[in-house]
């Protein structure tokens, strides 16, 4: 496996562009999936060459920051330098984490772009030893920085650099400050892995959107359009069976607020990374509208756990 280069992606594409080819485009991670651990993943790290060793980078780990060096590059192989080392505990495989980037041109030596920083937030990613970001992080600490030089690839696009920063582990569940339960609403407990069992209470469903925070985080703010990472279990009010469920998947997943339903767009918009929002959504802001959808009767109660947002270009 070899990492693409980027070239001709859009700054908001930065994020995914740097998996291409090598992870699913609706980034479910495995959480629950360690590997046999660290040496993997320590030895997943492709070696320092003569061009990585000849970047120099200007700025701080979690700032966008600069890289210079004299173009244009010759790079016949992927290759890193780690520049500056974290601290904590060393990312094990399966982890979810944050990252940031910086993309410049190998021919002309201008940036093409940076993701990650500032308003620019990107989606967490799974790391492991058999994709990208364990090539490029290996067994990092988070607050390591590394720079790395791709060579063209096969189908014409130009050789790139980039700067990458390992920001943090990201918790596979919600991490937020728990709140007091909203009488009436569903109850919800909690399994060590933070996985959710709801009781539907026995009174007749809502007419209108509930919403309830059980735990609120204190991360970016979902916005309209944006893109978000969650875990979710989803149960009919009818006899409180579950239909959906990222958490039996082993994976959260990704998907943009504006692509489901009304009532599930409603009880993310506006909320908190790191926060677990509880929804009672009835026919009308569910599948109502969707002839013969098995749920189109059916008031759903959801619990959602928000584990990142990335905002609309």
């Amino acid at each position: 496996m070899r990492i693409r280069p980027l070239a001709a992606a859009s700054i908001a594409a930065l994020s995914v562009a740097v998996l291409a080819g090598c992870t699913a485009s609706d980034t479910e991670a495995d959480p629950t999936s360690t590997g046999d651990a660290a040496g993997d993943l320590c030895a997943a790290a492709v070696a320092s060459g003569s061009v990585s060793d000849s970047l120099t980078v200007e700025g701080e780990v979690g700032e966008a920051s600069t890289l210079s060096f004299d173009a244009p590059l010759e790079v016949e192989e992927l290759q890193r330098t780690v520049v500056v080392e974290g601290s904590g505990d060393p990312v094990s495989d399966g982890d979810l984490v944050s990252y940031a980037l910086t993309v410049y041109s190998a021919e002309t030596g201008d940036e093409i772009g940076s993701f990650g920083y500032d308003d620019s937030t990107a989606l967490p990613q799974q790391i492991t030893a058999d994709n990208p970001l364990g090539q490029l992080f290996g067994c990092a600490t988070p607050g390591t920085r590394v720079v790395a030089a791709f060579p063209a690839s096969d189908d014409g696009a130009a050789a790139e650099v980039y700067i990458l920063d390992l920001l943090s582990v990201v918790p596979a569940a919600a991490w937020g400050e728990p709140q007091e339960p909203v009488a009436g609403m569903p109850t919800v407990e909690l399994d060590e892995s933070g996985a959710p069992t709801i009781t539907i209470p026995d009174e007749e469903p809502p007419t209108d959107v509930e919403i309830a925070e059980l735990k609120v985080g204190g991360g970016e703010v979902v916005a309209e359009g944006d893109s978000v990472m969650v875990q979710y279990t989803g149960v009919k009010w009818s006899d409180g069976t579950v239909f959906d469920s990222s958490w039996d998947r082993g994976a959260p997943t990704s998907f943009s607020t504006s692509g489901v339903v009304a009532g599930f767009s409603q009880a993310l918009v506006g909320q908190t990374v790191g926060s677990q929002v509880l929804v009672v959504i009835p026919p009308e802001f569910g599948y109502g509208a969707s002839d013969g959808h098995e749920l189109q009767d059916e008031t759903i109660v959801f619990v959602v756990d928000i584990l990142g947002t990335q905002h609309a270009a």
